[in-house]
């Protein structure tokens, strides 16, 4: 039974309050745009997607995922690797959580990183979109 689409915003208050599971709040980030993706694992500590539409050489492309390894939680969202351009101007903050080209990591509840991250998704969808990636 497919979930319905729900609004990214609405989807980021649904975290607000007191501090949830953090893998659940990051995998609700991506969770707006279930529709568009080819979702490969969803457990309690694994979530991973892929774009609907094959690339080139007919191959799923990756698209975003969070991982639980201890209390590292990694965000890996490919459509800032794609998109280098997006980050330009993400805070000092989120920049310190960076890992890589497309991967962020979080061992604490930061309402105001992940509304940055929220806002830096909603971005990358959209550039996807245009691109047909999506």
């Amino acid at each position: 039974m497919k979930k319905p689409r729900v609004a990214a915003a609405a989807s980021y208050r649904a975290m607000e309050g007191p501090s949830p599971n953090l893998f659940v709040a990051l995998r609700e980030l991506l969770l707006p745009y279930q529709a568009d993706l080819l979702v490969i694992h969803d457990d309690g500590d694994h979530f991973y997607a892929n774009c609907r539409n094959v690339d080139a050489k007919g191959k799923a492309q990756f698209f975003g995922a969070v991982k639980v390894s201890g209390r590292r939680h990694s965000f890996h969202f490919m459509p800032i690797y794609t998109f280098p351009e997006l980050l330009a101007g993400i805070s000092p903050a989120l920049k310190k959580h960076m890992q890589g080209k497309s991967c962020f990591n979080f061992d604490a509840w930061d309402p105001a990183l992940l509304h940055e991250l929220q806002m830096l998704i909603e971005q990358g969808v959209s550039r996807y979109r245009v691109a047909g990636k999506l």
